[in-house]
């Protein structure tokens, strides 16, 4: 099936959490035949802080963020079997919803895409004329990036017909186990960009602990955290690449995943980070969120802090041989249960049984 995907950016991951998680899925649809193409906008400097060039399992059309350009890349839904308007495009999301899918055709799927279920649901509990909440009765389905049941439910609730999550997941050619480097040396690393609904957390979780353990080394990387106030005993590293992120995972003793607001709050949204870091056998700390057995086993395959404090008890008795036999457990559970292959296939089923009953449900003619 021919796709048309419009979401923030495939080739850069500068202010933009959802890129991993659109190459490992969409690589894997390609894989299974279907014919991708990703529109993004050129917007907020991503094009000049690009980790990848156009791959050749998709095409991807960048176009300017003006009313022009927009109704240009809107235009060209017309031609797929699949419709996607992904959540956080950052420019236009209002008009890209509303307009790709009035110009899909009457065979295709008309999907929503959301990377921020549990952020997105609480802007439309506060709008009743949200645009996603007005546009959900003329899709065919939500899919989202993580949430479980309390998302599945909600979004039904405000009228989906369908709400599937597809949870994050390692891309095992991207993500892997490499030396260390010394750039990245330290005891706990946290990686992610400063943002509104996150930094409190980060503050608890990372710099409190770095402020409990003054001869411990800590290292934060990410982009906005360049005039925050920090302990003496932490480094800011500034943007990480995509390219070097399996470093950043594998060099330090542990690594701290630290989930946004809305989706601690609601639980089962393990972030890109917890994978990524997974696939290179890093041993993960983590903030507690309802779920994460289902995803990594507490005490074996990820450590689980309740607070700061937590964190430094973690890292205060935590050893070299340790941090290795979690790493490498988180690894092997990962490849075995949580691969892009799987969620591929995932998609796969869903794209093609859903076609299958909108065919059967057209006329003739609009079939045609």
């Amino acid at each position: 099936m021919k796709i048309a995907f419009y979401g923030s950016s495939l080739l850069s991951s500068y202010w933009n959490g959802a890129a991993t998680y659109y190459r490992g899925i969409l690589k894997q649809l390609a894989a299974r035949g279907h014919e991708i193409c990703f529109y993004e906008p050129d917007a907020f400097d991503r094009q000049q802080h690009r980790d990848i060039d156009p791959p050749d399992w998709a095409r991807v059309v960048v176009y300017d963020a003006t009313p022009e350009a927009l109704t240009k890349v809107m235009d060209e839904a017309a031609d797929a079997d699949v419709v996607v308007k992904a959540s956080g495009v950052g420019v236009f999301d209002a008009e890209l919803l509303d307009g790709v899918m009035r110009r899909a055709a009457p065979h295709a799927l008309r999907i929503f895409w959301d990377v921020d279920a549990a952020a997105t649901l609480d802007e439309m509990r506060a709008d009743p004329d949200h645009p996603v909440r007005a546009a959900l009765p003329g899709l065919d389905m939500v899919l989202t990036y993580g949430g479980g049941d309390p998302v599945v439910d909600a979004y039904c609730g405000m009228g989906a017909r369908r709400c599937i999550p597809v949870y994050n997941a390692l891309d095992p050619d991207s993500h892997l186990p490499v030396a260390p480097d010394p750039r990245f040396a330290c005891d706990l690393a946290f990686l992610g960009n400063r943002l509104p609904d996150r930094e409190a957390r980060v503050e608890e979780y990372f710099l409190k602990a770095a402020a409990l353990l003054p001869d411990r080394s800590f290292l934060i990387g990410g982009n906005g955290w360049e005039s925050k106030a920090m302990p003496a005993n932490v480094r800011h590293r500034g943007h990480v690449y995509t390219a070097e992120h399996n470093a950043f995972n594998c060099t330090p003793l542990a690594v701290l995943n630290v989930a946004r607001d809305s989706m601690a709050q609601i639980g089962f949204s393990p972030a890109t980070r917890v994978f990524e870091a997974a696939g290179a056998a890093a041993c993960l700390i983590t903030d507690a969120w309802e779920g994460i057995e289902m995803f990594l086993t507490p005490d074996k395959e990820v450590l689980v802090a309740r607070d700061g404090q937590d964190v430094a008890d973690h890292l205060s008795t935590l050893t070299a041989d340790r941090a290795r036999t979690i790493g490498e457990a988180a690894r092997a559970r990962v490849l075995r249960e949580h691969s892009y292959a799987l969620r591929g296939a995932q998609v796969d089923a869903i794209l093609r049984d859903a076609a299958a009953a909108r065919a059967a449900d057209l006329p003739e003619m609009e079939r045609a």
